[in-house]
């Protein structure tokens, strides 16, 4: 990423989502930040005065079709003509303390469409800015928890249900478009309101770590499940 790459964050309110947009806003790229509510991302919008030009916080709520339309909107009347990095970041985990016993269909259903439909939606909805790109970069924020092969404490029906399906979807991506470089990549466990006080990870160590794995992705790569620090991961 540098002074010439047009990056689009979403969920970048806080925690991870946050730390990306300061970092590459260090890397001088121009970044557009998806957030529910921005009247209320009192740290983004600090940081767009800070950044003038180079910082914008949009409306995008990745869980309907109509916001992530908006969003689309939103991006060419701003005059952004295409789009070099998407990392959809926008996640929730909601079903932490519930057992097949007392999973709602609620809860997974929200969780899948948020977690697993979301990102597709996003990526769906700015396809025709991604191919104006050169080689445009998708990193979808997955985690080892969607992971078959690495299961091995069950529980969290809903969230492992969520990240094992936007895996197989920037796997099926990565096979269709050729001239993208598509990862699903996990962040670790990260010190954030999801992640909890006893997360080992900072916030900014990991979004270091993520934005190094983004940027020396090989096309040999695409379609792969990496971690922060570039190891890959079992499906």
């Amino acid at each position: 990423m540098n002074a010439n790459s047009i990056v689009v964050i979403t969920g970048a309110a806080r925690g991870i989502g946050l730390e990306l947009v300061k970092q590459c806003l260090a890397r001088e790229a121009r970044v557009v930040a998806g957030v529910r509510t921005p009247e209320k991302a009192k740290e983004l919008r600090a940081l767009a005065d800070a950044h003038p030009g180079r910082l914008s916080v949009l409306t995008l709520d990745v869980s309907n079709d109509e916001g992530v339309g908006g969003f689309a909107t939103q991006l060419r009347a701003k005059g952004i003509d295409r789009v070099d990095v998407l990392i959809n970041n926008a996640g929730i985990y909601i079903d932490g303390d519930q057992t097949i016993e007392n999973l709602e269909t609620e809860t997974l259903m929200e969780t899948l469409n948020t977690n697993s439909v979301g990102p597709m939606r996003v990526t769906q909805a700015l396809l025709p800015l991604l191919r104006e790109s050169k080689q445009a970069r998708i990193a979808t924020i997955s985690s080892l928890m969607g992971s078959i092969a690495d299961n091995s404490g069950g529980g969290s029906y809903a969230y492992r249900m969520s990240k094992a399906a936007v895996n197989m979807f920037v796997k099926t991506f990565a096979i269709e478009e050729r001239d993208m470089i598509a990862l699903t990549l996990h962040p670790g466990w990260v010190k954030t309101e999801m992640g909890g006080p006893r997360a080992p990870l900072s916030a900014d160590k990991s979004a270091e770590g993520l934005i190094t794995v983004i940027e020396t992705a090989t096309p040999g790569d695409s379609g792969k499940f990496f971690n922060h620090a570039g190891r890959e991961l079992p499906w």
